[in-house]
């Protein structure tokens, strides 16, 4: 269950209805789990999956939205970011898997976008398709490749407005946080007029790091890797690619008030965008005008800590969500059994 669900609030703003990435109008979420073995013996297993975040359900392509991202800790093997950050603008979905992927997922949202817009590559430029990653190996035969192209189609094309599934599904299938079954969480804020929401994607953490709970102390595994984080923020506000920079930097607080330090070997990445534009691709106007928030208002604050605080939350649902998970080589991550410290 989510951790509201057990009674334990995080920050002070109120969440969504949905407390979730697609309380923010027009966003969609789609997964794909794989889970099941590779060879008879069942030393090889696939626990893996993809996840799609969609930013509106119109063509991605011809109408972007405004986007950035904030690289906390930079081991990692993401897509597309490199123009995102210098266009200011997201033109594909955002797609998550495991490390090894990432070219397959990349292949198949590329194979979907093209579908999608023949003009691509012909009678107009290329296209930036957006990939993150975390290393399941524990979990997942990763040297195996068992996502394809077709799964990274297939999860785009699931995606919908309804409140997303959480915890060992998607590309979150074979993640462990703080030594415990971790993958997809999601939570969301409301600043003022605006909606703030945010999905995880958890692979990091000791367990003698976790902060601020108290956990069966039976369970999760005693060593584990330096592990990664992605962190996906979405908002209805208006802003620019260098204020929801600003914004997405927040996500860090949220991030390190679970415990982690953003280790050495650690990919803490945050990708961030606004709906309240839509870019269009063909546009014959030498300007274009657009609204945005002044910096200096009293709401940026409140998009700070909504950032930082939805953030936190789904880090915590991502293991409130997971359940006890079986994979390669009969390896077991269990699920966490949480209470507040003090309880």
């Amino acid at each position: 269950m989510k951790i509201r669900e057990m009674g334990m609030a995080i920050g002070k703003l109120t969440t969504g209805e949905k407390n979730c990435l697609t309380d923010v109008p027009g966003v969609m979420v789609g997964h794909v789990t794989l889970d099941y073995p590779l060879n008879e013996t069942g030393t090889d297993y696939a626990c893996t999956g993809v996840t799609a975040i969609l930013p509106h359900s119109g063509n991605m392509f011809k109408e972007k939205v405004t986007a950035a991202s904030c690289v906390l800790n930079g081991f990692g093997k993401t897509i597309g970011l490199v123009q995102v950050n210098e266009l200011g603008v997201l033109e594909s979905p955002i797609m998550l898997t495991n490390t090894f992927g990432v070219s397959a997922v990349t292949q198949g949202t590329l194979e979907y976008m093209l579908e999608e817009n023949p003009e691509i590559g012909d009678t107009t430029g290329t296209i930036n398709i957006v990939v993150g990653e975390c290393n399941d190996s524990y979990l997942n035969s990763i040297r195996k490749f068992p996502v394809k192209p077709k799964h990274a189609i297939e999860a785009i094309k699931k995606a919908s407005n309804q409140q997303a599934d959480e915890g060992a599904v998607g590309a979150g299938k074979g993640m462990v946080c703080f030594g415990y079954k971790g993958g997809i969480g999601s939570s969301s804020r409301v600043a003022t007029d605006y909606t703030v929401g945010c999905m995880v994607l958890s692979n990091f953490g000791r367990k003698e790091d976790f902060r601020g709970f108290q956990y069966e102390t039976g369970g999760g595994l005693s060593e584990t890797a330096d592990g990664s984080i992605i962190i996906v923020l979405a908002t209805d506000a208006p802003l620019s690619d260098r204020q929801l920079k600003r914004v997405a930097k927040r996500c860090g607080i949220g991030l390190g008030r679970t415990g982690s330090h953003f280790s050495h070997g650690s990919g803490d990445i945050v990708i961030a965008f606004s709906t309240a534009h839509k870019i269009p691709h063909f546009l014959d106007e030498t300007a274009e005008i657009r609204t945005q928030l002044r910096e200096d208002h009293p709401i940026m604050n409140q998009l700070f800590a909504a950032a930082a605080e939805a953030a936190e939350e789904a880090i915590l649902n991502s293991l409130t969500q997971a359940v006890t998970t079986q994979g390669r080589e009969g390896h077991v991550v269990e699920a966490i059994c949480l209470r507040k410290e003090g309880n």
